[in-house]
């Protein structure tokens, strides 16, 4: 199913898995979904939960009430849980019901609402006036969103460059130099970035950005 997401569902998928290591949980509950959404917040899902009154500081305030702190040791694989795993199904469902071939921000926030008896689900009810007008304004954003495939599925690394959303990038100024060169020639001039996880393929990305 993870192939479907876009660049930025993942990204929430990383970031659900952050917060249940910040809380000491060894799952991924759709409360940490709802927190992970809210966490990348130039998605669609961030923006019309914002709309409705819903911060960051607020959900996580809330999910620990009703959950509480995990005390064990939080392995590095993080499982999901059966409910949060019928989420991400129904994530897909509605994607299909769109006419999307990808899952997004959009659909998992609408997985996660239609699911209504999770955490996740509840902490949206509590602070916000109406889960119903969340939804509405989901199918609204996405809807009237049309972005395009590339904007589903990549980031625009030069765009947070000139932003300056970008962390400085050390160590990596040969391979930095490399890849200029190569997109510098006439032909042949696709670098590809291999590597074991976590070794600097994106920082090098990020520094030619």
């Amino acid at each position: 199913m993870f192939e479907r997401f876009t660049e930025k569902a993942i990204k929430v998928v990383m970031l659900a898995q952050e917060e249940a290591r910040r809380l000491g949980h060894n799952y991924v509950g759709n409360e940490q979904i709802l927190l992970g959404l809210i966490g990348e917040e130039t998605g669609v899902a961030a923006k019309v939960l914002k709309s409705m009154g819903i911060n960051l500081k607020d959900a996580r305030v809330e999910v620990e009430k009703i959950i509480g702190r995990g005390s064990g040791f939080v392995a590095m694989e993080i499982p999901f849980t059966p409910r949060a795993k019928h989420v991400l199904e129904l994530s897909l469902e509605e994607a299909r019901q769109l006419g999307r071939n990808y899952i997004g921000l959009d659909h998992l926030l609408l997985g996660l609402l239609r699911e209504g008896e999770g955490v996740g689900a509840r902490v949206i009810r509590m602070v916000s006036e109406s889960a119903e007008a969340v939804g509405a304004g989901v199918e609204g954003e996405s809807s009237g969103n049309k972005m395009s495939t590339l904007e589903e599925y990549g980031t625009n690394l030069t765009k947070l460059a000139e932003e300056g959303k970008l962390d400085p990038v050390v160590g990596r100024q040969v391979q930095i130099e490399r890849v200029t060169q190569i997109l510098g020639r006439r032909t042949k001039n696709n670098p590809c970035l291999i590597g074991e996880p976590g070794v600097g393929k994106i920082a090098i990305a990020e520094g030619l950005a």
